[in-house]
């Protein structure tokens, strides 16, 4: 057995005290030890550039029937939650608020007051069009329509917001309208309904943040159909929101280098709009290994260690791409056969969302670097710094830094370093400990 310095002692034992959730890892290539914490005292006062716990945005299942993640989280989406309009003001001002105020009592019971809320979708009885439930989301007749008329989308944003002023800290506009079975209206009419809304919800809850409606960017066509123009009708209104979002599920096939490359295609679009240079940039949901486009691409089950590092990366490629949030998709209770990530209790998803808490919520990021094929990121808590490193694709041969201690994977298995040493770096990321 390899002796261990006192300091080493220190770092290891340091975790104990955590509580950190450890998952088995499936490679079998690193010695089970426990990954450290901050070696030193707490700061007497926190950094204020600190990374922000609403890096980590996350969607529960059940959160309006008091479910709740046991992993670390910093933000609430509301969707699929039966918050949305057209499940909400059944009637014209008769209004089903039970799940919208389960979820908020539920998030408020845990400290949780970053709540984002969807506003669409539009109720039957207000829509323009009577679409197809089978073809619709949420399954209601006009759901993905226009309002017929636009003073009930003004009455609803009235009403949602008076009731839940305070409460509610951010509203998006619509989810995915990008997507006919989303919305079948067009850019210039979204842009309206935004508008409506902004000027609606700064008169009654001014410090209440407009989120736009979100693209989704894997179906390109869609996409580029919708984005532009929609970012043409938010130029002409002088820019009616606080936030733009986006949604960038790579295709069931991509990882998050994919993704990354949505986000340039995202910035290229703002770019050409004359977008304002300091509006935030937020990703309202995201996962991988999502069935499709096509018939061709199955869903990808994504498991192991790879699950956890694709987690670790997504967060972390959020601080090198200028995203100020993600929220998951979704935290469950059990296995959702849709997603290519689970993220339920036990799962090795879920210790993802552990590891992005130690490894960077609370820590000053200090930037990172791409060289070739190779990433690293650079973070320090009082008085420790540390490295986070992976390949971006495939491997990547890597000099360990003179000082290193320890090599922690995202589940978290470690080894001690051998300080000069070359390792492989893979597409899961790496916590290397510096003295």
């Amino acid at each position: 057995m390899v002796r261990k310095s006192t300091q080493l002692t220190r770092l290891i034992t340091g975790i104990l005290a955590t509580g950190l959730v450890l998952a088995a890892c499936s490679s079998g290539t690193t010695e089970s030890t426990p990954a450290p914490e901050a070696t030193q005292a707490p700061a007497s006062e926190p950094d204020p550039d600190a990374v922000k716990a609403s890096l980590v945005g996350l969607h529960i299942e059940g959160v309006e029937v008091e479910a709740w993640s046991s992993a670390p989280f910093g933000a609430l989406r509301l969707w699929d939650n039966g918050t949305a309009w057209s499940q909400i003001e059944l009637e014209p001002g008769v209004f089903k608020w039970d799940n919208l105020d389960g979820a908020l009592a539920n998030a408020e019971s845990k400290g949780m007051n970053d709540v984002l809320m969807v506003l669409g979708t539009t109720p039957e009885w207000a829509a323009s069009e009577a679409t197809d439930p089978d073809k619709v989301y949420p399954p209601y007749p006009g759901a993905n329509t226009a309002p017929a008329n636009l003073e009930d989308w003004d009455n609803w944003v009235r009403t949602v917001v008076t009731r839940y002023q305070g409460r509610i800290s951010s509203y998006q506009i619509w989810n995915e309208a990008s997507y006919t079975n989303f919305w079948n209206g067009t850019p210039e009419q979204m842009a309206e309904l935004t508008a409506r809304a902004h000027a609606i919800i700064k008169e009654v809850d001014p410090a209440a943040l407009v989120v736009s409606a979100s693209p989704a960017v894997r179906l390109r066509n869609a996409f580029d159909r919708f984005f532009p123009e929609y970012l043409a009708g938010l130029a002409e209104r002088e820019w009616p929101v606080d936030v733009i979002a986006i949604h960038t599920y790579p295709d069931a096939a991509g990882d998050p280098a994919a993704r990354g490359e949505f986000i340039q295609v995202v910035r290229n679009a703002m770019t050409e709009a004359n977008a304002p240079a300091d509006i935030p940039l937020w990703d309202t949901e995201v996962n991988y290994g999502l069935a499709g486009p096509g018939p061709d691409l199955p869903r990808a089950e994504i498991t192991g260690v790879r699950a956890a590092g694709w987690i670790v990366r997504n967060y972390i490629d959020n601080l090198r791409y200028g995203i100020d949030r993600s929220y998951w998709y979704i935290w469950t209770q059990q296995p959702y056969d849709l997603l290519g990530i689970q993220a339920f209790p036990g799962s090795d998803g879920e210790q993802g969302f552990f590891a992005i808490d130690q490894w960077v919520i609370g820590a000053s990021f200090g930037g990172c670097v791409e060289a070739g094929n190779t990433v690293t990121c650079d973070f320090s808590r009082d008085g420790t710094r540390w490295i986070v490193a992976w390949a971006q694709s495939g491997e990547a041969q890597y000099v360990v830094p003179e000082g290193t201690q320890l090599i922690c994977d995202p589940l978290p298995n470690c080894q001690e370093a051998s300080p000069g040493n070359e390792i492989t770096l893979t597409e899961v990321p790496l916590r290397i400990y510096l003295q």
